[in-house]
């Protein structure tokens, strides 16, 4: 499962409501090759379950990850920070055995 903090939930409801997105859209999280630590996450919109996906719902968020990326993210938690060292989602995943400095890579 992929867990959604509080703020990140709050943050993806604001995202869509000013997008003016309908309830029916979720948020597909993905593993793509890059970034300097060899994988890199993707975060985007979308209404529509693809085959093989798995699909989750927290706090009102619905997540949907295709079942490669699952394999990298399961157990995973999406935060959302806005504090001074930083502004954005970020994720916290046990699976990560190295991540970079900016936090938008990593290796297994």
């Amino acid at each position: 499962m992929i867990t959604v903090t509080d703020k990140a939930a709050q943050q993806v409801k604001r995202l869509k409501t000013e997008q003016n997105l309908t309830d029916d859209f979720g948020l597909r999280v993905s593993v793509k090759g890059g970034g300097c630590s060899g994988l890199s996450y993707g975060l985007d919109f979308d209404n529509e379950t693809k085959n093989g996906d798995q699909v989750f719902e927290d706090k009102g968020v619905k997540v949907f990850v295709d079942m490669k990326s699952f394999l990298y993210l399961a157990g995973t938690t999406l935060d959302f920070s806005d504090g001074l060292n930083g502004k954005g989602f970020h994720f916290i995943n046990p699976n990560a055995n190295r991540t970079c400095g900016c936090g938008e890579s990593f290796s297994v």
